[in-house]
């Protein structure tokens, strides 16, 4: 044998080589088989079927043709593989238990939902549905791109021009090399309906989209469980959505029960799931049932399982559904090539990307209609010009010794093109009588209309989206049908989180170093004033609790930092501690920086539009912004107040937009003034100023005030009292305010300040952890400039003040918190002891604050 010549021997890493050549056979599979593209929903072998049956012809409106003759035209024209997984596709697009909407109209045994088979290619035949018609619409008016085929001898379009959305609608399914696909067929109308909303309002969010389009609805009908998995699927492109049959338990008269199952989950073999149940009989893995048959008809599905007397049917249905294919999971891949990319897609992304393929689409047609129109308007008008010569043209034809020599001299003459010339010499003698003239004529100004409204569109993207509307929802009308699957509400693992949290009133605190945590409202029995309280929460020495306050699990919870920014939790995400646990830093929970700290929080229920933030920060500046402004906050938080500098965020309430707003502060002094006289501004507004401060004042609160309210403010050291609203006077915004509080050394500086109506408990906690709950109705009503009554008392020699105070709902008293004598058990002193002192200390409080009541020192 002669020795290889070296020149013809090439050395190459035998590595690269291998990851060279499995990329391009991955890359194959996945573009040329395995994967559906994006703008009509088909993989390379449904295109290259339904594009060979409209070249053969079979169109819906006529006669079907044998599959065989289909199957040789699509394997000899376009698709290189075997004929039977040709027909086996074919097969599948004529099943009406596995797409939602056939494309292909089959003429014989096609297979059924028991798994049999098709009958062989030779006995079937098939044609084009009429819905698939819609797929390949105006394909001839130079719509998409061809390509070679395989061979190179013949053209293949690209992409079809799909006039309705067929991924969504009709899924599809595949396995390529590292990915796959599996997206559930879904309702057209919906689906449309989804198309037509994003063409209206490009920024529409999936959750509206999901109004809309609700779910997935296969063709074998059956029961979607929840939402969740839905949900999950449509916003990242993955998901699980679980089916369950459709059944029903019908009684006889001789009481005994049958199950009786009209609708099977997607894709589930029916005659291997009736062998499965009768094997879980025979196992007696279930048990109860007498008699297992399938009445399955032309009519519909049906599954007759019936049940021992003594048995109970919706057990038995219970048991069917967690041990057999009765209830399957669907799981969801968004995955489909975007410009021959595989890519995963949202709900949104997909009903975007066909929308701007049939942008191209109806662009394309019109520019085609464009051209054909102009090139007929062209000639007409040389035939106008030959009508109005006609004497001429007639004898420069007869003078003409050859057709060459007549087209150039009407050229010359009358200055036409070739093709106006040509359609001149084409032309028949009878276009000279006067009614062919007039036809010549309107048809000229038809084609001028045509041509204006033609360039009319191209001009102006939203007559082109009033195109595809317009025709989508005439394929809507024509194809539309019932929904098939019915979207339920699931177990408990296809209920959302928050579906599973019991709605009850909590306690949400925060303390000064971080530490959040929430609490049952319950924890905390309501005490007579002066009581000494419970240990309501464990703190770090140099640590006591700064926020305090009610709400339900289900409520969200916006803070407010130091910085004016805005986060956001649902009250059921703060941690539940124990009552004596410090609780979670909330570094932990929230994303704020090492330098912030949460300086208000506020619990909303729902974002109503005619609702407002009212602000107010430390140096007397008030905004007012719509709380819908705050509706969408990511986990890094926004800006809620452009605060100046050295300025910070004191307090937040809810407002309906016409209440009186007072601030208090640490001075003693407030002001009361109308909302309205500060304005709505932005989220990262400012704002203005609502009271003027002395030097050494600052703000400590800011309240929404009711009419036939009080106020109630309470010192560090633990007085306070209840003012009525009446005796503060409406002002303007910006002034200094009036006195609401005789401060002295003995009461401290305000710490607090609440709107009572005497309904409600009162939670006063200090800075050691210490939280006594009272009945505001308890606590004594003074005057405007009075110091008020000592509400709690302090370990002074531990430098013990009260750090902050809450609202809760009044709580009734249990009776067994009241000993044999009628004293309250938690107001005795930690030695068991009642506090004999406590009530001539408060006749004492009162006495003095009755003392020093003195004439209003309005500013």
């Amino acid at each position: 044998m002669e020795d290889t010549p070296q020149s013809n021997i090439k050395e190459i890493n035998i590595s690269q080589e291998m990851r060279t050549s499995f990329l391009d056979y991955a890359m194959s599979v996945i573009v040329s088989r395995a994967l559906p593209d994006v703008r009509d929903g088909l993989k390379p072998v449904h295109r290259r079927v339904l594009y060979a049956m409209h070249d053969l012809g079979i169109h819906a409106d006529k006669p079907h043709k044998k599959s065989a003759r289909i199957v040789g035209d699509v394997i000899g024209k376009y698709h290189p593989h075997g004929d039977q997984a040709v027909y086996e596709t074919m097969v599948r697009m004529a099943q009406d238990f596995n797409q939602r909407y056939l494309l292909v109209d089959g003429h014989g045994n096609f297979g059924s939902v028991d798994g049999d088979s098709a009958a062989a290619m030779r006995y079937t035949e098939a044609r084009m549905s009429k819905i698939s018609m819609e797929l390949l619409r105006d394909i001839n008016k130079d719509t998409i791109d061809y390509q070679p085929n395989y061979d190179g001898e013949e053209k293949e379009p690209v992409v079809l021009p799909a006039r309705f959305p067929n991924l969504l609608v009709n899924g599809t399914s595949g396995i390529a090399v590292g990915m796959a696909t599996n997206i559930p067929p879904h309702h057209l109308g919906e689906v449309i309906d989804g198309v037509l909303a994003v063409s209206h309002d490009p920024e529409i969010s999936i959750q509206e989209l999901m109004d809309i389009i609700p779910g997935p609805d296969f063709p074998t009908g059956a029961l979607i469980l929840g939402r969740s998995g839905i949900r999950k699927a449509y916003e990242t492109g993955r998901g699980g959505i679980k089916l369950r049959a459709k059944a029903e338990i019908e009684t006889k008269a001789n009481g005994k029960e049958t199950i009786i199952v009209h609708e099977i989950p997607y894709q589930v073999n029916k005659a291997k799931l009736i062998e499965r149940i009768a094997e879980l009989v025979r196992e007696k893995k279930i048990e109860g049932i007498t008699d297992l048959r399938d009445e399955s008809d032309r009519r519909g599905m049906r599954i007759v399982i019936e049940v021992r007397r003594d048995a109970n049917a919706n057990v038995i249905l219970n048991n069917l559904y967690k041990q057999t294919a009765m209830q399957t999971t669907f799981g969801v891949n968004l995955l489909a090539l975007v410009n021959g990319e595989p890519k995963v897609l949202n709900l949104k992304e997909c009903l975007v990307h066909y929308l701007n393929h049939q942008r191209v689409i109806i662009r394309r047609r019109t520019e085609f209609e464009l051209r054909k129109a102009e090139a007929r308007a062209h000639i007409l008008e040389g035939l106008r010009i030959a009508l109005d010569h006609i004497d001429e043209i007639i004898r420069l034809i007869r003078s003409s010794r050859t057709t060459d020599i007549a087209r150039e001299g009407l050229m010359t003459t009358f200055n036409l093109s070739e093709k106006q010339a040509q359609a001149i010499l084409d032309m028949r003698l009878q276009r000279l009588t006067g009614l062919e003239r007039d036809k010549i004529e309107e048809e000229y100004q038809e084609l001028v209309k045509l041509i204006a409204e033609l360039k009319a569109i191209l001009a102006d993207d939203e007559k082109i989206l009033d195109i595809i509307r317009e025709e989508l929802t005439e394929i809507k009308e024509r194809f539309s049908d019932d929904r098939r699957t019915e979207i339920v509400a699931g177990g408990l693992e296809d209920i959302d989180d928050e579906d599973l949290i019991p709605e009850e009133s909590i306690v949400i605190t925060l303390t000064h170093n971080g530490y959040i945590k929430r609490l049952p409202v319950s924890t905390y029995r309501s005490q007579k004033r002066g009581g000494r309280g419970i240990q309501g929460m464990g703190t770090n020495d140099d640590d006591f609790v700064e926020h305090l306050i009610t709400l339900s699990t289900h409520d969200t919870v916006l803070y407010f930092t130091n910085k004016g920014k805005v986060y956001r939790t649902k009250g059921y995400e703060v941690p539940e501690f124990g009552r004596t646990s410090k609780g979670l830093p909330i570094i932990n929970l929230l994303g704020v920086e090492k330098d912030e700290w949460v300086n208000a929080i506020i619990p909303v229920s729902e974002f109503e539009d005619d609702w407002y933030f009212f602000f107010t920060t430390k140096h007397g500046i008030s905004k007012r912004s719509p709380i819908s402004s705050f509706m969408h906050i990511r986990n890094s938080g926004l800006i809620a107040v452009n605060l100046r500098e050295d300025d910070e965020l004191i307090s937040v309430r809810l407002t309906d937009g016409n209440k009186d707003i007072i601030i208090g502060t640490k001075k003693g002094q407030l002001i009361r003034f109308h909302e309205t006289d500060v304005r709505s501004m932005g989220r990262t507004a400012t704002g203005v100023k609502g009271i003027t401060l002395d030097s050494d004042d600052e703000v400590i609160g800011m309240e929404v005030l009711e009419e036939g309210t009080e106020i109630l403010i309470v010192t560090q050291n633990g007085y306070g009292k209840r003012t009525p609203e009446q005796e503060y006077r409406i002002q303007n915004r910006g002034g200094k305010g009036i006195k609401t509080s005789n401060i002295t050394e003995k009461t401290g500086t305000l710490v607090g300040m609440k709107v009572v109506n005497g309904e409600e408990d009162i939670m006063i906690m200090t800075t050691r952890g210490v939280l006594i709950r009272m009945d505001v109705d308890g606590i004594s009503s003074l005057g405007r400039n009075t110091q008020g009554v000592r509400l709690i008392r302090l370990d002074e020699g531990k430098d013990e003040f009260v750090a902050t105070i809450a609202k809760v709902e009044k709580e009734e008293k249990d009776d067994s918190d009241i000993d044999e004598e009628g004293e309250n058990i938690d107001s005795k002193s930690e030695d068991g002891l009642a506090d004999s002192n406590v009530e001539s200390e408060v006749e004492s409080d009162v006495s003095e604050s009755i003392q020093a009541e003195q004439t209003e020192d309005d500013e």
